[in-house]
C-alpha cells in the first residue's frame, strides 16, 4: 500500500466521522473497523500512528464506546499483535494508551476479548506445531521409502524423457 495515501485517507475519515451520527456509524462500523485494525498493524509507523490517534477524538471514542460489543473484538486482536510485533516505540506507546482506554471503558469486555484472543493464538500455535510435526513425519516416511532422496526429484527423474 501507499502509506502517504493511507494517512490522507485516515485524515479524511476522521473528518467524516466527526459528522457521523450513531445510526450511520452503525451501518459501516464492522467493515470500517476491520480495515482500521489492518491499519493499526501496518508496518509503516505513520499509518499505525495515525489510526491510533483517532482515539484522541472524543466524538469518535464516544461512537466506539457506544458500539463496543462489535468494535472491541475486532480492535483488541490488532492491538495485541501491535504490542508484540511492531518495531516502532511510538506505536507501542500509542497502542498501550488505546488499550488502556478500552480497558477503562469496559474492563469485563476488554478482559473477555483479550482472553479470547490469547486462546485463539494458543490454538493457532498448537495447530502450527501439529502441522510441522505431520510434515516432518511425511518427510521421514518419504526418506525411508526413497532411500533418502527427495520424492519430487525421484519422480521427476523417473518421468523425464531425454
Amino acid at each position: 500500500t501507499n502509506a502517504p495515501k493511507v494517512v490522507l485517507f485516515l485524515n479524511e475519515l476522521e473528518h467524516i466521522l466527526l459528522n457521523t451520527q450513531p445510526p450511520e456509524f452503525q451501518k459501516v462500523m464492522n467493515p470500517l473497523f476491520r480495515r482500521l485494525a489492518e491499519c493499526i498493524q501496518s508496518p509503516h509507523f505513520q499509518v499505525a500512528e495515525r489510526v491510533l490517534f483517532l482515539w484522541n477524538n472524543e466524538h469518535i471514542v464516544k461512537l466506539i464506546n457506544q458500539n463496543r460489543q462489535v468494535i472491541f473484538p475486532i480492535v483488541i486482536a490488532a492491538l495485541f499483535k501491535n504490542s508484540q510485533y511492531h518495531w516502532n516505540s511510538t506505536v507501542h506507546t500509542l497502542t498501550y494508551n488505546v488499550s488502556k482506554l478500552l480497558a477503562e471503558a469496559d474492563a469485563p469486555l476488554f478482559d473477555e476479548c483479550s482472553n479470547k484472543h490469547i486462546a485463539e493464538e494458543e490454538k493457532r500455535k498448537q495447530q502450527e506445531e501439529e502441522r510441522s510435526r505431520r510434515w516432518e513425519e511425511l518427510k521421514q516416511d518419504n526418506a525411508e521409502k526413497t532411500g533418502g532422496e527427495d520424492a519430487f526429484l525421484v519422480r521427476f527423474s523417473a518421468d523425464a524423457t531425454f
